[in-house]
């Protein structure tokens, strides 16, 4: 994969630093580290990182076309970039070389802006038009990748593949966008089109943005959404015989590289399902498959994962993760930029590492769950929607509110004793109640962890917002698509892909997503429900399809998380380091939190009274960003 840079002057044509821009490029280095390239000219700036995966010998950017006219510098895959070049040469356009992003170039001269529509793939561009005096920047449909921007007091606008390459100017302010704090402590990330730092914007999934010295920065235009309305009336049968040869189609054309590939193979449903197709599609090429391992039986798959590789025969490799592998923590801070509190980052991290010894593209199996509603909070969510459906609210609140407030906290009880969340849910309506459900600090704690001067700049805003606001545009009405609407403009982007690409570039490794592949994406999206979440089964279709394929048991036994035991690490080898850093001067300076009520939450998780590992986490991380990212 890639990194991208620019500066474009939104005030005339003054000088762009090389010098500067060479900085901003070079921070992204990880991204690329086969070549760096720069374009300069008065009043723009582009620069590219590249990892070089096709046309190894001639597809360096920035990227001109014939006459030096549009340049583009890209990030990303477009996958079906042979039959565009083939339709580009058809209507007169001259091609120099056999690479993805010289479509790009001479898909902007034949269709503008509409040109996203046409690729499919992966991707975060910036095209620079000089005779229409014109910066189009553009984001793939799901957010595979990332492109940050901002506007500079001096009225330089600038746009990078990371955070870190806009922190650079020091001109940047570092202000931090309270509603974002709230966020990113609600949902464990800060959601797009926010980030931390409220000078500095994402270019949401699906958006495009022009910007020109005439109107400046615009407003981002959405190009692109998923529809859940039903459509498929056909057999059980014949749905999925679809199914799989969809999903061949999106794992073949996902095997183009001049370089090695691979893919991961956690011993999960979705990563089985991409290594049976590979091996499937090229019977004579052994897979290169790799798996993470961990001591704690609790979050160990590689057995499933074994099996898997036996039965297809893959090159398979395992590493063994470090019971103690906590050292990640500062090193993730920088990494990610923005706080981000899913711990599952420091396992992602390793494997990307463990793939990058024998492979340089591998591909993954996220977004089966999003894709077919395999979360266990999707079924919790439904159960909870079935009895919200039987009370109306003037009644269900207080009754349930009243339950929740009286149920005692029991974290270390199986869960079917552990009512109090739930009773918390059923007096919530349904958009809190997801949000309550997925939150890494729920409302209760939240509003007693920040102090009172920081609950006032909040102003009232809660993060339950995010999801009102994607739900307010979203395409159905049906309660479980509308959750799944949510997660792929929300956990999608602003979690599971964030912590893929910040995991595998920081190993100069490329992660393709078959099941994220749009297409597939958009015919999944329109199968009734019920094929989706059956009884308590999720992804029951994806499951059945694939039943010839893979071992019952890989199937349908209970899904494992791919964490680490921050539980136990802060009741032991952590326990100095998190109550240094909970209730260190960090935190404590920023004036956002109750310092008495921190402590409350350190002493009852390191004494085994309650459960507050997630929350913990979440402060951890965010006091690591905040010595780390936002005071350089």
């Amino acid at each position: 994969m890639c990194g991208i840079v620019g500066i474009f002057d939104l005030n005339g044509e003054r000088p762009i630093e090389r010098g500067l821009l060479h900085k901003m490029n070079e921070t992204q280095f990880h991204r690329g580290p086969d070549a760096g390239g720069l374009h300069i000219e008065p009043g723009v700036g582009l620069g590219h990182r590249r990892l070089s995966i096709i046309d190894l010998s001639s597809g360096k950017q920035p990227m001109e076309n014939e006459d030096g006219s549009v340049i583009v510098t890209f990030n990303g895959e477009i996958y079906n970039f042979p039959d565009l070049s083939d339709e580009l040469k058809a209507a007169g356009h001259v091609f120099k070389t056999h690479s993805d992003t010289e479509v790009i170039v001479h898909a902007w001269e034949e269709w503008g802006e509409k040109c996203v529509e046409r690729f499919r793939g992966m991707f975060a561009f910036a095209v620079w038009d000089k005779n229409k005096k014109t910066l189009f920047l553009a984001r793939d449909r799901l957010g595979k990748k990332p492109l940050y921007y901002a506007t500079l007091p001096d009225g330089k606008f600038i746009f990078g593949s990371e955070l870190k390459s806009l922190l650079v100017f020091p001109n940047l302010s570092r202000d931090i966008d309270p509603t974002a704090v709230e966020d990113y402590f609600a949902l464990g990330y800060v959601p797009d089109p926010k980030c931390i730092f409220s000078a500095v914007h994402k270019l949401p999934p699906a958006h495009t943005l022009l910007v020109s010295r005439q109107k400046g920065a615009g407003q981002p235009s959405e190009y692109w959404d998923i529809s859940f309305e039903p459509i498929y009336r056909r057999s059980e049968a014949d749905i999925k015989i679809e199914l799989i040869e969809r999903l061949k189609e999106a794992v073949d054309i996902r095997l183009m590289s001049e370089v090695p590939l691979g893919a991961f193979l956690s011993g999960g449903v979705d990563s089985s399902a991409i290594v049976a197709m590979m091996a499937g599609l090229n019977p004579n090429d052994p897979v290169n498959t790799c798996s993470i391992g961990f001591g704690d039986p609790k979050f160990n798959e590689t057995e499933f994962a074994q099996m898997v590789a036996e039965r297809y025969h893959t090159n398979h490799h395992l590493d063994q993760v470090d019971p103690n592998d906590f050292d990640l923590v500062d090193h993730l801070a920088s990494l990610y930029d923005e706080p981000f509190a899913d711990s599952s980052s420091m396992p992602t991290y390793r494997v990307c590492e463990l793939a990058k010894k024998r492979v340089t593209v591998a591909l993954s199996g996220d977004g089966g769950d999003e894709t077919f509603a395999g979360y266990r909070r999707h079924r919790w969510h439904m159960n909870e929607e079935k009895i919200r459906g039987m009370l109306p609210g003037p009644l269900r609140k207080p009754v349930f509110g009243l339950l929740g407030s009286a149920y005692p906290k029991m974290d270390w009880a199986p869960k079917i004793f552990r009512a109090k969340s739930t009773f918390q849910a059923l007096a919530k309506d349904s958009f809190a109640a997801y949000l309550h459900s997925i939150s890494v600090c729920v409302d209760g704690v939240r509003s007693n962890m920040f102090s009172q001067e920081f609950r006032h700049k909040l102003g009232g805003y809660h993060a339950v917002e995010v999801f009102r606001h994607h739900a307010s545009r979203s395409p159905t009405h049906d309660p479980l698509s509308l959750i799944q609407y949510i997660d792929i403009k929300t956990y999608l982007p602003g979690d599971i892909l964030v912590k893929v690409d910040r995991a595998s570039m920081a190993h100069s490794l490329e992660v393709r997503v078959p099941i994220l592949d749009h297409e597939f994406m958009e015919w999944s999206a329109r199968l009734t429900p019920s094929l989706k979440l059956r009884g308590q089964e999720g992804k029951y279709i994806f499951k059945k399809a694939l039943e010839p394929y893979l071992p019952q048991d890989i199937l349908y036994r209970p899904k494992m998380g791919f964490g680490v035991p921050i539980s136990s690490w802060f009741r032991g080898p952590l326990k100095q380091r998190v109550r240094d850093a909970v209730l260190g001067e960090t935190l404590m300076e920023t004036g956002m939190f109750d310092k008495g009520f921190l402590a409350k939450l350190v002493d009852e998780h390191q004494s085994g009274k309650s459960e507050h590992s997630a929350v913990l986490w979440s402060l951890l991380m965010f006091e690591s960003f905040l010595r780390n990212v936002a005071r350089i």
